[in-house]
């Protein structure tokens, strides 16, 4: 695509464009913002974390113990969020917004971003979600839907732009739950930009592995760690789609997220890649937290080195469906499991990058991070968990062709991977610039 193209974004069920194009040379592009039950079922405020079954899976007791993410922020770029939840409350730093709307970026339009933030950094009170990193912080980036667009002259470029702000901004790593058929120069040379800038860029590979499995942007950049999805049999997800892009993978499937934009309850569903890509980025903060002098280089390198594999997998290589592996963030805070390495040179272009540290500090410290809210507790509390990961995946190369043979190692016992079912979900798509 060409610069100076539209871009929108469809949510729910296929809705027909109502109105002209944002800008001349329009193109449509499909693009997954996440997967969410075709019939979600409502699940009690007390009773959501009792459904976030992949916390036990990776002991995140135990992990708690020793990094929580402290130090660490995070910019999703996602619909909003709304840091008056329970779980957020004193977790949401001033944000960016890019629609060109009326609002602010904690005016979650959705609930999609701010299920995102929760899932990252959630404290878990008032029965909330809880964050896989619940002390760091999040930098909201709002980004517009088809909905919003239909209703709304809105700017044609909000993801270029939220990338860049992302990129400028105290935050170590970006997370972007939205994925697109197409590239498109100037968000290219956003990536390009957000990586020169030291960031950690994560983004959803996408749910249409069973409709043409096309590949998706930004998750395709070279720049930018591809997410897939897994289930909480350490399955991949048969809608989590495979490829080249995929370089690591997380837990998706069945987790709990905001119903809608009013915030009253939660839903139990599928959160497919962007759920996973929201989990991988809280094992990044996890990590760069307990080493706060390495760069995105070492943090990304020793999450490759420490993901879950089968004992077979050959070394050096790379699966289409599981990438490097499944995280496995308390392998190497727990267990040393991954070395940092160079800290300039990049481990999924093997090229030479400019090494900026992470530079944690105190969360509060820069005035263009002031908490939206006051502060609350952290949502871990020590428990005598094993020093184990429930959880690890296998995967093939990707020059054997053979990835038909993933499985999971669950409690020492391999179990062969099946890629059908009947997963039921709905697609949110987007027009990329």
């Amino acid at each position: 695509m060409t610069a100076g193209m539209s871009q929108a974004r469809k949510h729910g069920a296929p809705h027909v464009m109502r109105r002209g194009l944002l800008r001349a040379l329009a193109v449509i592009g499909a693009c997954t913002l996440g997967v969410v039950g075709v019939a979600p079922v409502a699940v009690a405020a007390d009773g959501v974390q009792s459904k976030q079954w992949y916390l036990d899976a990776m002991n995140a007791e135990e992990i708690w113990k020793s990094a929580t993410g402290k130090g660490i922020k995070v910019a999703v770029i996602d619909t909003g969020v709304n840091p008056s939840t329970p779980s957020l409350q004193g977790q949401v730093l001033k944000g960016f917004d890019a629609t060109g709307t009326p609002g602010e970026a904690t005016d979650d339009y959705d609930g999609h971003g701010t299920t995102m933030a929760e899932l990252i950094a959630g404290t878990g009170k008032g029965g909330g979600l809880r964050g896989l990193a619940p002390d760091a912080k999040i930098i909201p980036m709002r980004i517009t839907d088809t909905e919003m667009q239909n209703d709304q002259s809105v700017n044609a470029f909000d993801a270029e732009d939220a990338i860049r702000a992302a990129a400028e901004s105290d935050a170590q790593i970006i997370n972007m739950s939205f994925s697109s058929d197409f590239s498109a120069p100037k968000e290219r040379e956003a990536v390009k930009y957000a990586e020169s800038k030291g960031k950690l860029f994560f983004a959803g590979v996408g749910n249409n592995a069973k409709k043409g499995n096309k590949k998706q942007f930004p998750a395709s950049y070279p720049q930018v760690v591809g997410v897939a999805a897994t289930d909480s049999d350490g399955r991949v997800a048969d809608y989590s789609q495979h490829g080249e892009s995929v370089d690591i993978a997380a837990p998706g499937s069945d987790i709990p997220s905001w119903c809608d934009e009013k915030f009253t309850s939660y839903c139990f569903g599928n959160g497919g890649t962007s759920a996973a890509t929201a989990i991988a980025s809280a094992s990044a903060a996890l990590i760069w937290s307990a080493n706060p002098d390495w760069t995105a280089n070492q943090v990304l390198r020793v999450m490759f080195e420490s993901a879950g594999r089968s004992e077979d997998s050959k070394p050096d290589t790379v699966s289409n469906y599981v990438g490097h592996g499944i995280v496995r963030p308390g392998a190497h805070i727990n267990r040393g499991v991954g070395k940092p390495g160079d800290p300039n040179l990049s481990p999924l272009t093997n090229e030479r990058t400019p090494g900026v540290p992470g530079s944690a500090s105190s969360p509060d410290s820069s005035s263009s991070s002031a908490p939206s809210g006051s502060a609350s507790a952290p949502a871990s509390g020590a428990s005598e968990a094993p020093d184990g990961d429930k959880a690890v995946a296998v995967g093939t190369s990707k020059s054997t062709g053979d990835d038909s043979q993933l499985g999971l190692i669950l409690g020492g016992a391999a179990v062969v991977v099946v890629l059908a079912g009947g997963a039921f979900f709905i697609l949110r798509k987007r027009r990329a610039a």
